[in-house]
């Protein structure tokens, strides 16, 4: 470290972590957000789903290009068909697909391990850097005698 903070390629290699961190967090972030605009909003009517037993009629699939426009399709876009069982009403429900899912999860990994790779080139270089200044002042030592 410099005096007035981190070095310029320690600094860059950490915003772009930080960056590739949150990009990795975005879609559960999305998600959560769209949830509580849709709880705080009080003129939305609240889903059948939310308050009744239902069945899901379509399983958890990518939303198509004319669904896209559905608000359901928004945080996570894919979205499954419910049936209420009560009100026997047809709903679209936001979901979360285990391919989505498993593909979060490698690219968390993938990051993870990427990061850990530049830590390690990093502490060897550390190690070189101190390897060498103590050889230099034991060969400083040796030059006084």
């Amino acid at each position: 470290m410099g005096p007035r903070g981190p070095a310029g390629p320690r600094c860059c290699a950490l915003y772009a972590v930080l960056g590739a961190l949150v990009c990795g967090l975005r879609p559960a972030a999305a998600m959560a957000a769209s949830d509580e605009r849709r709880l705080a909003s009080p003129a939305a009517a609240t889903p059948c789903w939310r308050v009744e037993d239902f069945v899901v009629a379509q399983e958890c699939a990518r939303c198509s290009s004319f669904q896209v426009t559905v608000a359901e399709c928004g945080p996570t876009g894919f979205i499954e068909k419910i049936n209420c069982a009560t009100s026997k009403r047809d709903e679209f429900k936001s979901c979360r697909s285990a391919v989505m899912e498993a593909h979060i999860f490698w690219r968390f990994v993938g990051t993870m391990m990427c990061v850990a790779a530049v830590f390690a080139v990093l502490v060897v270089c550390r190690q070189r850097v101190l390897d060498r200044k103590a050889l230099e002042k034991v060969r400083k030592q040796i030059e006084s005698i």
